[in-house]
């Protein structure tokens, strides 16, 4: 076996300590080098020997973890995985954490479910740590969102978006680790009548209402979570929220979301192929799917069913992914009819969406 994966863990919680290093320590390809329960001891321990991935929690006493973050990433970026928990404060600050270079946020344990970790968190946290991570990607670019609110054409999209003709195109985003920036990237350059948008971002429960309202405050188009029944309308995206798969349905000329819970499909609720497969089923040519950075396989066979309905595909390239594994996958399967730096993905939006 080659050499271990170093892990880092920073949490205030002695029980929360315990029990990552207990789920990281089951695997075999993963060490855990040390804890620590605030900053001032992590970064003695890194002064020591540099981890190769830290999991960090963002509510600590003496120096919050958004500060830290702030310091790993001037310094000497290391991809850390935030932990929190699932609070409206709890969300706004792992936003922030991933707005700072954090390569994901995964939910924080409660107490209650300290000796009951599901699978599914168990398994994420895992293949996260194991993933490999380009860290130059991670510190990339400098994200802050912007305080300003870009809409200029008041009341235009309750002019434009009543009623979708069944020949408007419909643009489907999916995306995983990496993804909320990237996503931002994308929606903040589209114009403000842009054809519908449906994005699957795979985060926690309650997150996706944040992001959504984040996002909403960057963007010419309205961006909110999505809610069963919500029709598609241009100049607007719709976020599937967390722990709910979203599809798209039609009704005559119109097109419209169920939000629902279901199976987890590629180990996640919402799912990119079960978003782009109801695409497949009810838009076909008329789509436009994009498949952004992320770890794992979900949306690369969604992405390939698209393509062979006549739908025009895009994947984010390697380079500008902050973790190629989703985009690699549907490229190894040919399913992008192109593949694209995150810079021009809004362009080629554009082109191909009859805008």
């Amino acid at each position: 076996m080659g050499k271990k994966i170093s892990v880092l863990i920073v949490d205030d919680s002695a029980l929360v300590r315990k029990l990552l290093t207990d789920i990281l320590s089951s695997d075999p390809e993963i060490e855990v080098i040390g804890t620590a329960s605030d900053p001032y001891l992590a970064a003695q321990k890194i002064k020591t020997r540099i981890p190769d991935v830290i999991t960090l929690d963002v509510e600590m006493p003496r120096m919050d973890g958004l500060t830290f973050l702030k310091a790993i990433m001037a310094q000497k970026p290391i991809p850390v995985v935030i932990l929190s928990s699932l609070t409206e404060k709890g969300s706004l600050t792992a936003l922030k954490a991933l707005e700072l270079g954090a390569l994901d946020v995964v939910q924080k344990p409660t107490m209650t479910a300290l000796r009951n970790v599901d699978d599914h968190l168990r398994n994420y946290l895992i293949d996260l740590i194991k993933t490999n991570v380009n860290t130059t990607a991670i510190n990339k670019k400098k994200y802050a969102f912007q305080k300003e609110n870009p809409k200029k054409f008041a009341g235009i999209l309750k002019q434009t978006g009543s009623m979708i003709k069944t020949t408007e195109k419909v643009v489907v985003i999916g995306a995983s680790t990496g993804g909320t920036e990237a996503i931002k990237e994308i929606l903040t350059q589209l114009p403000y009548d842009s054809p519908a948008i449906v994005i699957v971002q795979h985060m926690p429960e309650a997150y996706t209402k944040a992001f959504a309202e984040r996002l909403n405050q960057l963007c010419e188009i309205n961006v909110r979570e999505a809610r069963d029944g919500d029709s598609l309308t241009r100049g607007q995206a719709l976020i599937a929220p967390g722990n709910y798969h979203t599809y798209i349905c039609r009704s005559g000329a119109k097109y419209f979301v169920q939000v629902k819970m279901g199976e987890r499909v590629n180990r996640h609720r919402p799912s990119v192929d079960v978003l782009f497969n109801s695409a497949v089923k009810f838009i076909g040519k008329n789509c436009v799917g994009v498949l952004l950075t992320g770890m794992g396989k979900d949306g690369a066979m969604g992405l390939l069913s698209l393509k062979e309905v006549g739908a025009f595909t895009i994947a984010q390239d390697q380079d500008t992914s902050v973790v190629f594994g989703m985009p690699k996958e549907a490229i190894k399967l040919s399913a992008a009819h192109v593949v694209e730096p995150l810079d021009n993905i809004p362009k080629v939006i554009i082109a191909n969406s009859g805008h």
